[in-house]
C-alpha cells in the first residue's frame, strides 16, 4: 500500500458522485477554508479552487466517475491523487457517514500522509483498458453459459461432453440430448447466446501486427509443414482456389505463407484434440 505524503499549502478532498460533489479544502494548519456541495460541473469546481491554485492537491476516491476530474486537474497542472477504494473504506469507515464528513476525512487523510493511493490511468490508455474489461465481462458470461449447460447435463446423468461447448461447431446434438422440451429450449437459448457472444468477442480481439516470430519454432517441423502444404496444393482443388483467392489480395509468397501457417495450426489442433482432418472446417474458418 502506498500513501501520498507530499506537503502543500492546501488539501482538497472530494466526495464525488455522478451529479454532485462535496468539496472540502483545508489549509496547512488543518483549518477548513471551503466546505461546499456543488454540481459536478468543471467550471463550478475550477471557480471554487481558483483562489488556491498556488499550491493545492486534489484527492478523490476511486469511483467510476473520476475521469473528468483527473483530466481537468491535468489540463490546469493541478496535483491530483486517486484514493484506493478498498483501503480507504477500511481507514475512514465509521458509524456516522455522509458526503460532508467523507470529504473532510479525505482531505485530512491527504494532509496527514495517510491517503492510500491507486494508479490514475492516463487518458490515452483508459478507453483501451475499459474495452478489455468489457471483453473480459463477455468472456465470463460465455463461460457461465457453458457451465450451465454442463451442470444441466450432469443433473440428468447424461454422458459427459467430449468437446468444448464454447465452439459453435461442437453444438450439434447438444440440445437434442434432453427429452424434456422445456429443458431443451433452455439449452438452445444458452447455445444461441454463446454463439452471439463469440461473434462479439471476435470483433473485440483485433489483429496483431509487427510480431512475426520468425526465430521461434522447430525448423524440422517447419520443413514438414511446408512439404505438407505443397502436397495439399498439388492434389486439392479447394486448396488451389483458397491460395488463388489470397493471391488476388496479397502476392504469391504472402499467400503461400498464410496457407502454410493455417495448415500448421490445423495440424496442431488435430494432434491436441485427437481428431481427423476436416476439409470443410479447414476452409470455412
Amino acid at each position: 500500500m502506498k500513501f501520498y505524503n507530499q506537503q502543500h499549502k492546501y488539501y482538497c478532498g472530494i466526495d464525488l458522485h455522478a451529479r454532485k460533489m462535496y468539496v472540502c479544502i483545508l489549509n496547512h494548519k488543518g483549518k477548513v477554508v471551503v466546505h461546499e456541495n456543488i454540481k459536478t460541473d468543471p467550471e463550478l469546481f475550477f471557480e471554487l479552487i481558483f483562489s488556491f491554485l498556488e499550491d493545492v492537491v486534489v484527492g478523490v476516491e476511486c469511483v467510476f466517475c473520476w475521469y473528468w476530474l483527473a483530466d481537468l486537474c491535468s489540463d490546469h497542472k493541478i496535483d491530483f491523487v486517486l484514493g484506493h477504494a478498498l483501503y480507504m473504506k477500511a481507514m475512514h469507515g465509521g458509524k456516522t457517514k455522509n458526503d460532508k464528513i467523507d470529504s473532510y476525512k479525505i482531505a485530512m487523510l491527504i494532509k496527514g500522509g495517510n491517503f492510500p493511493t491507486a494508479y490514475p490511468y492516463p487518458a490515452k490508455w483508459r478507453a483501451t483498458r475499459d474495452l478489455l474489461r468489457r471483453r473480459m465481462y463477455i468472456s465470463r458470461r460465455c463461460s457461465e453459459l457453458v457451465a450451465h449447460i454442463t451442470n444441466t447435463n450432469t443433473q440428468y446423468n447424461l454422458p459427459a461432453f467430449k468437446k468444448k461447448l464454447s465452439r459453435k461447431y461442437n453444438h450439434d446434438g447438444v440440445a437434442e440430448r434432453f427429452d424434456d422440451p422445456e429443458v431443451r429450449k433452455s439449452i438452445e437459448v444458452d447455445l444461441e447466446m454463446i454463439n452471439a457472444m463469440n461473434q462479439t468477442l471476435k470483433k473485440l480481439d483485433g489483429k496483431w501486427a509487427g510480431h512475426t516470430n520468425k526465430k521461434i519454432g522447430n525448423h524440422h517441423l517447419k520443413w514438414a509443414i511446408k512439404e505438407a502444404a505443397i502436397l495439399m496444393l498439388r492434389d486439392s482443388p479447394e486448396a488451389k482456389y483458397f491460395v488463388a483467392k489470397l493471391e488476388r489480395k496479397y502476392n504469391k509468397g504472402k499467400a503461400l505463407g498464410i496457407f502454410t501457417h493455417k495448415l500448421g495450426r490445423a495440424i496442431c489442433f488435430m494432434l491436441k484434440n485427437k481428431e481427423a482432418f476436416d476439409m470443410k472446417r479447414f476452409f470455412d474458418q
